[in-house]
């Protein structure tokens, strides 16, 4: 089972960046207070006669504001669309031993995010139907999400997290490391080779080979440094790993699915994926050629074919 949704869910006001989102006018953001009392923030782009809504569950260090511009795309085919800043990162609470580190105790604590969300869902009533479009770390989210009872028709996934790319060397290292920890306080270090959060140099990016899209990425985090996000702790990638375990090992979701995946994927594990989709009765996978992570920024060549499979799915 989810997390309980909350009945008494207070929608505050928040900010929203709009200097640096580039999204649709009339846009807002709420604060929101899970059970844990954790506060979380949510974006809604609203759209006058939308057809539907789109739930926007974005990746780790990822923020509200990041996906302006595909409330933009979204909104011209005809969608509302509402996105989340995740406990940890944007500008929701972070960890307090430190702001600058991706970090959870557990990955059922998302599930408390998801539960805070639909609850300020039925508060908001955006249009319906509603449909899930999840990326990275949010693919995780949302396909724990699917299994606890998201109400949404259909679900879209950008490169989800659903392994992380690791040689073999590396997993056994990671796990090994994930359980010795605990016992050695070093759950709350950053994993190896990370660390605090730095400006992003366009030459070598994992992300997009779209320098208007990185662009675009750079200025938000210039602009506004407290939406940086550095490296998980040594616990995050500990429960990555077994949440992704259990999802992988988990029958698929009775709801029609569409995949994006970039065949230059250095971030989320290319066999996990593939393996997830295999076994999906309902669920389809494209394969983009030379993309990399961030499909939904990446070169319009890459960008427009996903926007209108993703219009085509959602409207079939």
């Amino acid at each position: 089972m989810g997390a309980r949704v909350p009945s008494d869910v207070c929608l505050t006001e928040a900010p929203l960046l709009d200097d640096v989102a580039e999204g649709p006018d009339g846009g807002s953001a709420y604060w929101l207070t899970c059970a844990d009392g954790t506060r979380i923030r949510i974006g809604y782009w609203p759209l006058a006669g939308a057809r539907a809504t789109v739930l926007m569950f974005p990746g780790r260090t990822e923020y509200i504001e990041k996906y302006g511009r595909l409330a933009v795309d979204l909104a011209a085919r005809g969608y509302a669309m509402v996105a989340v800043d995740w406990r940890g990162q944007g500008l929701a609470d972070r960890p307090p031993h430190r702001r600058d580190m991706g970090h959870v105790h557990s990955f059922a604590e998302y599930r408390q995010d998801v539960a805070a969300l639909r609850a300020a869902l039925d508060r908001l009533a955006p249009p319906k139907p509603w449909f899930l479009l999840a990326h990275s770390m949010g693919g995780a989210i949302g396909l724990r999400a699917l299994h606890d009872g998201l109400p949404v028709k259909r679900a879209v996934f950008s490169a989800p997290m659903w392994g992380i790319a690791m040689s073999p060397v590396q997993r056994i290292m990671s796990g090994a490391l994930g359980y010795v920890a605990r016992p050695m306080g070093i759950l709350k270090r950053f994993t190896p080779s990370t660390g605090p959060w730095e400006p992003m140099v366009f030459a070598g990016n994992r992300l997009t080979s779209d320098r208007d899209q990185f662009d675009y990425m750079e200025r938000q985090t210039e602009k506004y440094p407290e939406l940086g996000l550095g490296g998980p702790s040594i616990g995050w990638l500990h429960e990555a790993l077994s949440e992704t375990a259990d999802l992988l090992a988990r029958p698929a979701p009775d709801i029609p699915a569409l995949t994006f995946l970039g065949s230059a994927e250095k971030i989320v594990s290319i066999p996990a994926v593939k393996a997830r989709m295999a076994k999906w009765p309902k669920g389809e996978l494209r394969i983009l050629d030379g993309a990399e992570h961030e499909v939904l920024m990446e070169a319009p060549v890459y960008r427009d074919r996903v926007l209108d499979e993703i219009e085509t799915f959602l409207a079939a």
